[in-house]
């Protein structure tokens, strides 16, 4: 019998460095030192509450700079809007002033072909494009001054008409550039309100009641340097009121603080008319955009308030700025417009006593407030 021993496959040898058993133990270790890694990672760190003050700040101050752009060209839009439809309305009427004559011209040569002194070929002509028969002088010869004046009151009314045309498409194409950058900068407004929703919307109760007494802190030190101001201007008018009665005693005149005349007294009417209107949109809200009655935003709201003392402010605070003359802070007026940032896109109207009042920013309502609660960039009394 056969030894079926020998029939056997011979079993492999297993060697303690074999490849295979090098690599699933390398890539064990692999696995083993990213999962250790992963679980001993850090998380990115929560911002701090001050951080979040500062950010939504700013995207308030972003949204604001938006708003202005979107005045800008809601502003230009209109204007060119009006332009347009004047521009058609003339396109029209030179229309009909063409038509009429053509008219007058088409009777001319009606009545010459009828008389046999201008051939047919010419009416076709004529009927076509007048210009280019009666040019050639032969039959311009033979026309009498009033055929004459009725070709030239053609060619001017032909030529106004194609430049009337062309100043309307140029004026369409410009509204459509303005309404595109409109429908932009209220995205751009939309985006960062957004943003600043967002970010508070993930704070936990505990954190918003740590950035409200951070707001209630920074509006503490508002207040505190508004009192400063206060106290200056009231020391400021004092000494200014004294110099003025002892001037007035050594002219002999008596007292030196009588009411004010003339255009002091004009001044001081629209100064009163301002505030008054400005105090009596207390607590409607922002809205930005909105120029009343029932909610403003910052420039809206003193583009009205000074409106209704018979003065015409720009829309925006960019222009704003550049109207009447520039005083320094501690000058201040009431009624004076005191506008904030580096980027001019905020403004109040000053009260007196270092406060303002202004349309704040979304979600509050026209209040009094410090004009030390934003970085002042600068004052303007407009009358």
């Amino acid at each position: 019998m056969p030894d079926l021993a020998s029939h056997r496959k011979p079993r492999p040898r297993t060697f303690s460095n074999a490849p295979a058993v090098g690599l699933t133990t390398a890539a064990l270790a692999s696995v083993t030192l990213l999962s250790t890694q992963s679980a001993t990672a850090a998380p990115d760190p929560k911002p701090s509450i001050e951080d979040v003050q500062k950010k939504v700040d700013d995207l308030y101050r972003q949204a604001g700079t938006a708003t202005q752009k979107y005045n800008l060209a809601k502003e230009a839009a209109t204007a060119q809007r009006a332009k347009v439809r004047g521009l058609l309305d003339d396109v029209a009427e030179r229309a009909d002033k063409l038509n009429e004559a053509r008219r007058t011209l088409g009777a001319y040569a009606a009545a010459q072909y009828r008389n046999g002194s201008i051939a047919p070929t010419a009416t076709f002509f004529l009927a076509d494009d007048p210009q280019a028969y009666f040019d050639q002088s032969r039959l311009m010869d033979r026309m009498t001054g009033r055929q004459q004046k009725a070709v030239t009151d053609f060619q001017n009314q032909q030529a106004t008409a194609a430049k009337k045309r062309s100043e309307a498409v140029r004026s369409l194409e410009t509204l459509t550039t303005t309404q595109a950058t409109l429908r932009t900068s209220k995205q751009d407004v939309q985006k960062k309100l957004g943003e600043a929703r967002t970010l508070l919307s993930k704070l936990t109760a505990e954190e918003k009641a740590r950035l409200a007494a951070l707001e209630r802190k920074k509006e503490a030190e508002a207040r505190r340097k508004a009192e400063e101001l206060a106290k200056q201007q009231a020391a400021a008018k004092a000494e200014a009121d004294r110099k003025a009665e002892e001037a007035a005693k050594e002219a002999g005149s008596g007292s030196g603080t009588g009411t004010d005349t003339g255009s002091d007294g004009d001044a001081t009417t629209r100064t009163d008319k301002v505030l008054a209107f400005a105090r009596a949109q207390i607590g409607k809200p922002y809205v930005w955009g909105a120029t009343g009655p029932d909610s403003y935003d910052c420039s809206g709201l003193t583009q009205a308030a000074w409106k209704a003392a018979g003065v015409d402010l720009p829309r925006t605070t960019w222009d704003q700025v550049k109207v009447g003359t520039r005083v320094a802070t501690a000058d201040l007026r009431p009624g004076d417009l005191v506008f904030f940032y580096d980027d001019i896109s905020h403004v109040g109207i000053y009260k007196g006593d270092g406060m303002m009042i202004h349309a704040p920013k979304p979600g509050a309502n026209v209040r009094e407030e410090s004009i030390y609660y934003m970085p002042i960039y600068g004052s303007v009394r407009p009358a």
